[in-house]
C-alpha cells in the first residue's frame, strides 16, 4: 500500500483502505468507430467479515475530500500503461477527461464503486469499416479478482476467420457485443486483440473476404465443365472453317496492334469468376503497375468498402502487399522485390 501523508499536500492514507485494495476490480472499455475509447475502472468494495462498510465509507469520504490527489494518481498509473501502448502500436495516443466518483449499491448486497472513467485516444486501429483493438494493452497484467471487457458498437461484430472469431486469447465471456477476460491472466506482448468488422460481415462464420458463404464445388466444376464445352465448341468451328487462299498455310487469327492474337490473351487470362478475391486485387495491381488506392480497388471490382478492406487486411498480413497512406487515401503496392 503507497502511504502519503497528508502535509505532504496528498491524501491522508497512512494506515487506511486504498484502490488497489478493492475486493474486485472491473476494467471496461468501450471501442468507439473513430478507434478511441472509454475506459471505466470500477473498483468494488463488499462488507468485511463482521458485515460491516466502515473502511469503504472512509475511502469514499478520502475520495470526496482530496478528489483531484486520486485523480492525479490514477492518471500517472494510466500514463504509464499509455506509454507502452504508443510504443507497442508507434501511435500518438493521449488520456484526457479523467474523473472519479463513489457510490453505493444498497441490494441486493451492499457494494461500494469507486469508479474512474477518462477517454483514451487511438486507443484502436481504424482502417476503413475494420477495428483492430488491444494492442494498446499489449503485455497487460490482470490481477486475480480483475476482469477486462472490450465493448463496441452494435453496428460491429467480431470477424470470424477459418471458421473462429479474431479474439486473442480465447475470452472467458463473449457476447455479441463484447468480450470479458478474467485474472489472474499475463497477457503477451501480441495480446489481448480483437478484430472487428462494421455491418456483421463477420458475425454468421462467413468468410467476410467473400461477403457470403464459400462457394460451392459443384458451382467450379459447372463453370469448368462450361469452359471446356466452348473450347469444344471452338475446335470444331476451326475444322469446318474454309482456309484462305494464303499459300503459307496461315489461319484466320486476328492479330492486335501490339502483336498478341486475341486467342493468345483467351488463353493466358483466368475468368474473374475462377480467381479469389486475393487474386483479383493481386492481378488489378499489377495492371496498375504495382500500386493503386484502395478506393480504386472498391470501384474497380465493385466490392463493399468492408470487404475490400477485409481482403487488403488478408493481404497484408500474408505480406502480399503493403498498405501506406498519401493524405487521407490508403494505397496498396506490390512489395519490393528486394
Amino acid at each position: 500500500m503507497r502511504q502519503v501523508q497528508a502535509d505532504d499536500g496528498g491524501a491522508d492514507t497512512n494506515g487506511s483502505v486504498q484502490l488497489e485494495d478493492a475486493d474486485r476490480i472491473h476494467i471496461d472499455v468501450f471501442i468507439a468507430g473513430n478507434g478511441s475509447a472509454q475506459v471505466t475502472t470500477d473498483y468494488q468494495f463488499y462488507p468485511d467479515e463482521n458485515g460491516s462498510m466502515a473502511e469503504w465509507e472512509s475511502l469514499a469520504e478520502n475520495i470526496s475530500n482530496n478528489t483531484t490527489w486520486y485523480v492525479t494518481e490514477e492518471r500517472r498509473g494510466w500514463n504509464e500503461t499509455l506509454t507502452k501502448g504508443e510504443n507497442a502500436t508507434d501511435r500518438e495516443m493521449n488520456i484526457s477527461n479523467l474523473s472519479i466518483e463513489t457510490d453505493t449499491d444498497p441490494q441486493p448486497e451492499e457494494i461500494g464503486h469507486a469508479r474512474v472513467t477518462f477517454q483514451w485516444s487511438n486507443f484502436a486501429h481504424v482502417e476503413l469499416n475494420r477495428i483492430e483493438a488491444g494492442a494498446a494493452l499489449s503485455g497487460f497484467t490482470l490481477s486475480n479478482e480483475t476482469t477486462l471487457q472490450f465493448r463496441w458498437p452494435e453496428e460491429y461484430a467480431v470477424y470470424e476467420s477459418d471458421g473462429g472469431p479474431q479474439v486473442d486469447p480465447s475470452p472467458d465471456e463473449r457476447s455479441d457485443r463484447s468480450v470479458k477476460w478474467e485474472g489472474e491472466t499475463n497477457f503477451p506482448d501480441d495480446q489481448p486483440r480483437v478484430v472487428l468488422l462494421k455491418n456483421g460481415d463477420s458475425a454468421t462464420g462467413q468468410t467476410p473476404a467473400d461477403g457470403g458463404p464459400p462457394m460451392p464445388w459443384v458451382i467450379v466444376f459447372l463453370a469448368l465443365a462450361l469452359l471446356a464445352t466452348v473450347a469444344i465448341a471452338g475446335w470444331f468451328r476451326s475444322r469446318n472453317r474454309p482456309r484462305s487462299g494464303g499459300t503459307d498455310g496461315e489461319t484466320d487469327v486476328a492479330w492486335r496492334a501490339d502483336g498478341s492474337s486475341a486467342a493468345d490473351s483467351s488463353m493466358t487470362e483466368t475468368p474473374p469468376e475462377l480467381l479469389s478475391n486475393e487474386e483479383r486485387v493481386l492481378r488489378l495491381l499489377e495492371q496498375r503497375g504495382g500500386r493503386i488506392k484502395q478506393q480504386d480497388v472498391v470501384s474497380e471490382l465493385d466490392w463493399t468498402e468492408a470487404k475490400t478492406s477485409q481482403v487488403v487486411g488478408d493481404l497484408r498480413e500474408d505480406d502480399e502487399i503493403e498498405v501506406f497512406r498519401i493524405g487521407r487515401e490508403n494505397v496498396l503496392s506490390l512489395p519490393d522485390d528486394e
